[in-house]
């Protein structure tokens, strides 16, 4: 019946190839791909692999141009993957595909560039215009193959020998492993550059201005009411003062300053409420029923962290200083409205 899907136990899923479960093959495949990462790591320790390493991290951060990555097949597409990488965390890079090189698109590269091919067998024909116009402009060639006489390795100025490892491709054809191992090394080329560079999260913001991460790195003061929105009186402001400016600002709430504009004090909703049913007097001063030193955050706080103080004291405004002095105020609406979480 239509809306009653019956789902399949595991223990009535079909056996195939040799016999094995799916969820065996799986699990087998990941046993695997562990294994090459840790393959990886184990170069690291390797004081040539190393040294290789550092000279193209060098290579990389002196260069004047872009970094150009290419590569063929499953390389190419992790390629592509290590250029959106490091182009978005401060590295400047384009990729190119090997396949188009020698149709036009070598154009793209000039003297001051640096070439970054990846080929796990170092053998892809598609790679030689790409050798051939880097040896002929004198632009420096970063191989990443784990093949340390192939033609790649041997054409390149710096080569990094990625590890043998074993296919989690029970014919041992499909590359599973060595392109996981080529994206992990993609990843800690990038990260090491981020901390030669010193890539913080304002330069990330910079770089993904849309979006969820965007939002999460947005800083208090993009976000805040200011000047004439944000909601303040002076400290001998009566409750009648303080409700007349709540009601204009719409914030649910109003600061209170000293006569230098330093937050002393926070009235709320909820403290008015609480003033009237205490059938007080809405003339008295606004200073008996304020909560004394209320929170704030600092305009270049990250906006999500302002959210999070919010969530932890169950409050909803929260006023922005500078050095004490009132600036700003962020409502927990202004927040999710800009998608921070």
């Amino acid at each position: 019946m239509r809306g009653n899907r019956v789902s399949t136990p595991a223990s009535k899923i079909l056996r195939f190839g040799t016999g094995g479960y799916a969820l065996d093959a799986a699990r087998r495949s990941l046993s695997i791909a562990t294994s090459g990462l840790q393959a990886l790591e184990a170069q690291f320790q390797e004081p040539e692999f190393s040294a290789t390493f550092l000279r193209a991290i060098d290579l990389i951060m002196k260069m004047r141009g872009r970094l150009i990555v290419t590569g063929i097949g499953k390389s190419g597409i992790v390629a592509r993957k290590m250029t959106a990488t490091l182009t978005s965390t401060g590295t400047p890079a384009i990729f190119l595909h090997s396949a188009d090189a020698g149709h036009g698109d070598l154009g793209m590269v000039t003297p001051d560039d640096l070439v970054l091919m990846l080929s796990h067998s170092g053998e892809s024909t598609e790679l030689g215009p790409i050798i051939q116009y880097c040896k002929r402009f004198a632009i420096p060639l970063v191989a990443m193959t784990a093949q340390a006489h192939s033609t790649v390795a041997q054409a390149a100025d710096i080569c990094i020998l990625m590890p043998e490892v074993q296919e989690a491709c029970p014919n041992a054809l499909a590359p599973t492993t060595s392109t996981t191992v080529q994206m992990a090394f993609g990843d800690s080329l990038a990260v090491s550059l981020m901390e030669m560079r010193g890539f913080s999260a304002d330069d990330f913001h910079k770089f993904h201005p849309n979006g969820r991460l965007g939002a999460q790195l947005t800083k208090v003061r993009e976000l805040m009411a200011k000047g004439d929105d944000v909601p303040m009186v002076q400290e001998g402001a009566s409750l009648l003062d303080a409700t007349i400016e709540m009601t204009r600002a719409r914030l649910g709430g109003t600061a209170i300053v000293d006569k230098d504009g330093a937050l002393i004090g926070a009235f709320t909703d909820g403290d008015l409420r609480r003033a009237v049913t205490g059938k007080q007097n809405l003339t008295e001063l606004v200073g008996r029923f304020m909560t004394v030193t209320p929170l704030s955050v600092g305009p270049d706080e990250l906006a999500s962290e302002a959210l999070h103080l919010m969530n932890e004291h169950n409050i909803t405004l929260l006023f922005v200083c500078d050095r004490g002095r009132l600036i700003g105020a962020l409502h927990l609406h202004d927040l999710l409205h800009a998608g921070v979480a």
